[in-house]
């Protein structure tokens, strides 16, 4: 069988390719018939007048010493318990590791072929093509970033203030029941900032209070908005 030089992306790779068309166990290589081959292979680009790579020769030479020292009488070592290190080992662990890189690689190029299928595009202003009948009730000046922003900062001004007044709530408090509350509020002051709708501190009230708000906005029961940055966010009743 012929091999052509630029079938292999390096000599780990052709060596690779030797051991497992001779079905070795790539732990226990016999490195003299795998030498052999590969030698064979190098003959044969020169023979053709093809140019081996240096890289290739490098190789060459390492296969040579590890044939020669496995030649070699192995030297006694007085503690037994010390094995001697196989000439074979190095090179076993550099294939071992090239083979593990070039699993990943099938699997990237897989990855990259499926990714050839999917479009991305930049985000856009579309404002100009939003119903404005059906838009949310939370004004163009505050986003929802806005809202979570000064929720976090209403929970971080509340732990600066300990020692906190808190309320036991013995019944769970929902959602429903707190948009209730709100509205009844907004009923007798049309407009509240919106550290005033959290007048209990505790973790059920303030979760139930916080979606109770994008409840009502979503529901366009009220209208969330902020003069300028960094004032304070104002709750206020939309008048039907």
């Amino acid at each position: 069988m012929e091999f052509k030089i630029d079938e292999f992306s390096g000599p780990l790779d052709l060596l690779l390719h030797l051991i497992k068309e001779s079905k070795m166990d790539i732990m226990n290589i016999e490195i003299e018939e795998i030498t052999k081959q590969y030698m064979d292979y190098l003959a044969l680009q020169e023979k053709m007048n093809l140019e081996v790579a240096s890289e290739y020769l490098v190789l060459a030479s390492e296969l040579l010493v590890i044939k020669s020292r496995l030649l070699l009488p192995r030297e006694k070592i007085e503690d037994e318990d010390v094995e001697e290190e196989d000439p074979r080992e190095r090179l076993v662990n550099r294939l071992l590791e090239y083979q593990a890189y070039k699993e990943i690689t099938k699997v990237l190029k897989e990855k990259e072929f499926k990714r050839r299928d999917l479009y991305t595009k930049l985000p856009e202003n579309i404002s100009e093509f939003v119903d404005k009948d059906n838009d949310t009730s939370i004004s163009k000046d505050v986003t929802l970033d806005d809202l979570t922003e000064a929720f976090k900062k209403y929970l971080v001004r509340k732990k600066e203030s300990q020692p906190l007044k808190t309320k036991v709530c013995v019944n769970e408090i929902s959602v429903s029941s707190r948009c209730s509350d709100i509205k009844k509020l907004l009923s007798e002051k049309k407009r509240l900032s919106f550290n005033e709708l959290f007048p209990v501190v505790s973790k059920d009230y303030i979760v139930a209070t916080f979606l109770a708000i994008l409840e009502m906005a979503k529901k366009r029961e009220l209208v969330i908005t902020q003069e300028n940055n960094f004032d304070d966010i104002l709750v206020e009743a939309i008048v039907v």
